[in-house]
């Protein structure tokens, strides 16, 4: 009923490490090749190619991805992603708009969102690490 309580140990932290952006590709920027890593990044030019991220992706309102497959742990769309969205949470802003299907645990979407695909939701979604070879820190394709 009563136990003597061991103040020696520091609490352990309950709350997940916040999400944020680390990278940005800016709105006069056109892209092509293959996204992957840990970290957030925002995306506000052009981007075409894959994307595997463990982390968040936000496709800002200028921001246009078109990709056969994208998965991260948060998508969050204010612009145009073509192309099929596995991710632990998807939000779809009232700007955004998604041609393609999408996978998630957690589903949002603002007013005036657009989706032309189908949602399959599940309870609880693992997102894959994506692989990164590097040489001299530079990314091998």
């Amino acid at each position: 009923m009563f136990r003597r309580r061991d103040d020696s140990l520091p609490p352990t932290p309950q709350t997940p490490p916040t999400e944020r952006v680390t990278s940005v590709l800016g709105s006069g920027v056109v892209c092509k090749g293959s996204l992957g890593g840990s970290g957030g990044v925002r995306i506000e030019g052009g981007f075409e190619g894959d994307i595997n991220l463990r982390g968040m992706l936000v496709v800002g309102e200028t921001g246009r991805v078109t990709c056969e497959h994208l998965q991260a742990n948060v998508v969050i769309v204010a612009g145009a992603v073509r192309g099929d969205i596995t991710a632990e949470k998807v939000e779809i802003r009232s700007t955004g708009r998604v041609w393609g299907n999408v996978t998630t645990a957690a589903f949002a979407t603002e007013e005036g969102a657009f989706l032309r695909g189908q949602i399959q939701m599940e309870e609880e979604l693992e997102i894959e690490e994506p692989i990164v070879e590097e040489e001299n820190g530079i990314d091998k394709e």
